[in-house]
């Protein structure tokens, strides 16, 4: 069964007239009796009941005719949305990112990004670096802002920004009226640090490894803010980038002198997946944005 013969039939089926609709079809009569009699061969049934030139749907052709119309309409709206999926100016992006870049950074991308392109609509999905990852090799994702991680081809990962991890203790620690401290310091203190295989935890983990410690670990979170509040509960201290969880009233930040401790944050994408122009387009706003906070 072809297309066209499908085609053929909807109007055929309209007009009820076989030359008008061969007329219609720009084609001839001879021609388009023929593709209406292989349908029906194809089918096993005839279609329509046929007085000379005039014709009319019978039981079948009118049940057919309905499940035709469906496809059509199907195939119409189909192409409706990948016209807009290509169109530059219009279609969807599938983004991930970090829970600790939901708070600003993320909704300040889109707010200047939709400025510009207001018929480009997002599809958001926070979690962390490993989890993005297999998104992003799946075909869930079309871009991601996540930390520095070991990643192999396909997926290419570019550098963003950078940012300090500082010491996070509570407000009434007796470290707290310290501008720094040495990681040493830090060697007694019970520890509120993310899950194990989170890209910050392995940071931290390999930070605290080379300086010869192991930390004792009163909790284990999900995410930067149940670390943060859990630090400021007095369950422990943490190694955190400084952000809107770190509540100054409840928590202090000092930075470590002795160790340059820096997450660093970039996107990813994947060189084997079909990346569309809206997704092109917000993926070089993100690499221009960033480019132009450095220079300022």
């Amino acid at each position: 069964m072809e297309w066209q013969q499908l085609e053929y039939f909807q109007v055929l089926a309209k007009i009820q007239h076989m030359t008008k609709a061969a007329e219609k079809l720009s084609i001839s009569q001879p021609a388009l009796s023929r593709s209406i009699a292989r349908l029906e061969m194809e089918l096993g049934v005839p279609l329509f009941e046929r007085q000379g030139r005039s014709i009319k749907l019978n039981r079948y052709g009118e049940i057919f005719v309905k499940r035709v119309h469906n496809i059509m309409r199907e195939y119409q709206d189909g192409l409706h949305e990948i016209q807009e999926l290509i169109n530059p100016n219009h279609g969807e992006v599938y983004l991930g990112f970090l829970h600790t870049l939901g708070t600003n950074v993320v909704p300040d991308l889109i707010m200047h990004f939709r400025k510009q392109f207001p018929n480009i609509h997002f599809v958001l999905k926070q979690n962390h670096t490993h989890s993005q990852l297999k998104q992003l090799k799946s075909g869930e994702l079309d871009l991601c802002l996540l930390a520095e991680m070991n990643v192999e081809k396909p997926i290419e990962w570019m550098e963003l920004w950078r940012e300090e991890l500082y010491a996070i203790v509570p407000i009434s620690h007796p470290l707290a009226d310290r501008k720094t401290i040495t990681i040493f310091e830090l060697a007694n203190e019970p520890f509120v640090l993310l899950k194990k295989g989170y890209a910050l935890r392995i940071q931290i983990d390999e930070a605290l490894d080379q300086a010869g410690l192991t930390p004792t670990i009163t909790f284990e979170g999900d995410e930067v803010a149940t670390v943060a509040g859990f630090v400021a509960a007095g369950l422990g201290v943490s190694i955190l980038p400084d952000g809107e969880e770190i509540n100054p009233k409840r928590m202090t930040k000092i930075k470590i002198s002795d160790l340059k401790l820096e997450r660093v944050i970039g996107m990813a994408w994947s060189l084997e997946r079909y990346l569309s122009p809206g997704a092109k387009q917000f993926r070089q706003f993100i690499l221009q944005y960033f480019k132009n906070k450095k220079q300022s």
